[in-house]
């Protein structure tokens, strides 16, 4: 047991969706302290100033949640920021934290580290037994990266350092950009507009049939504090839902979410991505933690959270 009650606690990313989840969750526990940078204060990316940080605040535990994401179109354009950016952040972290003698660490993969086409739910030892998923497999990479630095440092200096794989997450203050953002925040922006102008159903990209699971932020926030209080191990958790479904199905129940009628529409000049990415959450049930939010409860509290407090005159809407 890693009792959080009396430590620093850094929560590198904290205003993006998986950070500020996790502080709300820290917050509620009423551990230590909370250490916090802004961007406009830290560059992550830069290996200096990140040591100068860490080593100035010291901090007795780590989540590594910070990183440059975004959907299937953002990964296509930006493949090198997304290498390189990511990259840096999981280097200048987990090196700096080496460094200033941080307790424990806590690095956030994502699940589209496996393999485009691996056996379905996915173990966490399929990783590397493929090739990825072309459309996102620059952020991956960068990804897999980090988790090999946690199990590295952990052989060659005992750093007590692990990995959480999440699944595809939503909830507050999440990506909500046009072009740039995942599949849930996209069909809000899209069932907002149409609920608003009086229109019948929504579009979406591709034929809808790939099945995709999602967990709300708040629950995967709970499952990362768990971990970090109770798990040490080499190999890295995944932490998702244990159930999927269609990109139609979850469309459908944002239409009613929205109080929108009207059927679906197609554009199949846009691709469906991986087929189907369902994780094992096998050995995380078996450390005894299970989700609290369902989807259905999660996705109505999300659109409101979204219709709340990100007006559609924002340009990042």
């Amino acid at each position: 047991m890693f009792d959080l009650t009396d430590k620093k606690i850094w929560v590198a990313g904290h205003r993006g969706m998986v950070g500020s989840a996790l502080v709300r969750g820290l917050e509620k526990r009423g551990v230590g302290q909370i250490l916090t940078a802004p961007r406009e204060e830290l560059d992550l990316t830069d290996q200096a100033a990140t040591r100068a940080w860490v080593e100035e605040n010291r901090p007795d535990a780590v989540f590594v949640p910070a990183a440059k994401v975004g959907g299937i179109y953002a990964n296509d354009t930006y493949p090198a920021d997304f290498l390189y950016d990511n990259l840096m952040i999981a280097s200048n972290v987990i090196e700096a934290s080496y460094r200033a003698g941080v307790q424990k660490l806590l690095f956030l993969g994502s699940s589209c580290i496996y393999p485009k086409h691996a056996e379905q739910p996915i173990r966490e030892e399929a990783l590397l037994t493929g090739p990825l998923e072309p459309t996102n497999e620059w952020y991956a990479i960068a990804k897999i990266a980090g988790i090999k630095l946690c199990q590295a440092y952990r052989k060659q200096h005992g750093c007590d350092f692990i990995s959480a794989m999440p699944t595809n997450l939503y909830g507050p203050n999440d990506n909500y950009h046009p072009m740039n953002s995942h599949v849930i925040p996209a069909l809000f922006r899209k069932a907002r507009i149409a609920a608003q102008n009086g229109e019948d159903g929504i579009e979406i990209w591709g034929t809808g049939t790939p099945y995709r699971e999602f967990l709300h932020v708040d629950d995967c926030a709970d499952a990362l504090i768990f971990l970090m209080e109770r798990y040490s191990a080499d190999q890295f958790v995944n932490v998702g839902s244990g159930s999927d479904v269609t990109i139609a199905t979850l469309a459908k129940m944002i239409m009613r979410i929205a109080g929108l009628e009207g059927e679906l529409r197609h554009d199949l000049s846009k691709p469906d991505g991986t087929p189907r990415k369902l994780m094992s959450t096998e050995r995380l049930r078996n450390l005894g933690w299970t989700p609290s939010i369902s989807l259905e409860e999660g996705l109505a509290s999300a659109y409101d959270w979204y219709c709340q407090n990100v007006p559609l005159t924002d340009p990042e809407a």
